[in-house]
């Protein structure tokens, strides 16, 4: 019996947990469900991925409600995925009037938005409740940086005795990818570009820039880390334990995607060669089988020279399922 299609078997609600992690930091998480990041400061909060759903974002705003009543003024989109983005019109009525993301994640929108809107409701159905509420893509109001990776076209946000540093530090989970980096405290909000224990989902990657950038991250000698996936990581032991395992499966998968793509491997038997190496080490952990099939798709693609990932839609996501299972 073949699998069920990428997550749609995957129906129980994880706990979530609102956890502060310094004076003004906190991290919401959801045993390796997405994960969202909180600044509060005397003035505003903002909203580091603003969760898949208005109605999802509602769990969020009330427990953010509990410790503060400021405005959420400002939602960060780390990057363009549906589950990251689509729940960001919630804080408008808590006060949002500034959604921020890179040029890089405004031109993925732009070019593939609506098509990962799509095939991304239908791979984690769960992950999307209340989806009726979704009014269309999220679109930013304030577009950060040229496109180019560095912290020279970085911005800068004061919340109110607590300063908040956005840019771009280099592709990696996307070619948009945007951190929150609030140096005082040294915590950082890495979005995707950064998991632990999780699948790391690779299927719109730059893979060959991804480690490069992981070591930008390393560079900033961050004591907290908010990954997209995962418990939020103290302490910078911990915090380089998941660039680790971060950069340990994107070089992985990636060696093995340039293994078949030179041995002329078709996508099925690129998949079983994967394996060999992806299993042992990662097989354990959650959304290890959803994120596998993209990742592998993507990994043999940029082996071939693909440098732009094709873009996934509903219908090429079930051909590709659909091909590896025969």
């Amino acid at each position: 019996m073949s699998k069920a299609f990428a997550s749609q078997a995957d129906l129980d609600d994880k706990k979530t947990t609102f956890e502060q992690l310094s004076a003004h930091c906190w991290a919401y998480t959801a045993e390796g469900d997405p994960n969202s990041g909180v600044i509060i400061g005397e003035k505003f909060i903002m909203v580091s991925d603003a969760t898949a759903t208005p109605a999802m974002a509602q769990d969020l705003i009330k427990q953010i409600r509990k410790v503060s009543d400021k405005p959420i003024k400002y939602v960060l989109l780390t990057h363009y995925h549906a589950v990251r983005v689509l729940g960001a019109s919630a804080y408008i009525a808590e006060g949002a009037t500034e959604v921020i993301a890179s040029r890089g994640t405004y031109e993925l929108i732009v070019e593939r938005g609506a098509q990962d809107m799509q095939s991304e409701m239908e791979r984690f159905p769960r992950l999307f409740r209340g989806a009726d509420s979704v009014p269309g893509l999220t679109w930013p109001t304030l577009v950060v940086g040229d496109g180019k990776p560095g912290r020279q076209g970085s911005l800068e946000v004061d919340l109110g005795g607590v300063k908040v540093s956005i840019w771009h530090p280099g592709p990696g989970h996307t070619r948009g990818d945007t951190i929150a980096w609030v140096e005082e405290e040294k915590v950082l909000f890495s979005g995707d570009l950064v998991e632990y224990e999780a699948g790391v989902y690779t299927g719109d990657a730059q893979l060959e820039e991804w480690p490069a950038t992981l070591e930008a991250l390393r560079a900033l000698g961050a004591e907290y880390i908010v990954p997209g996936r995962g418990e939020a990581m103290k302490g910078n032991a911990d915090v380089n334990k998941a660039l680790d395992y971060t950069k340990r499966w994107v070089t992985t998968l990636f060696q093995a995607g340039k293994e078949a793509a030179a041995a002329g491997m078709d996508l099925k038997a690129a998949m079983a060669h994967t394996r060999k190496s992806m299993d042992p080490v990662f097989g354990h952990v959650f959304i290890y089988e959803h994120c596998l099939p993209f990742d592998v798709s993507r990994a043999y693609d940029e082996a071939k020279g693909i440098k732009n990932p094709r873009i996934w839609t509903a219908e090429r996501d079930k051909e590709m399922w659909s091909a590896l299972q025969a």
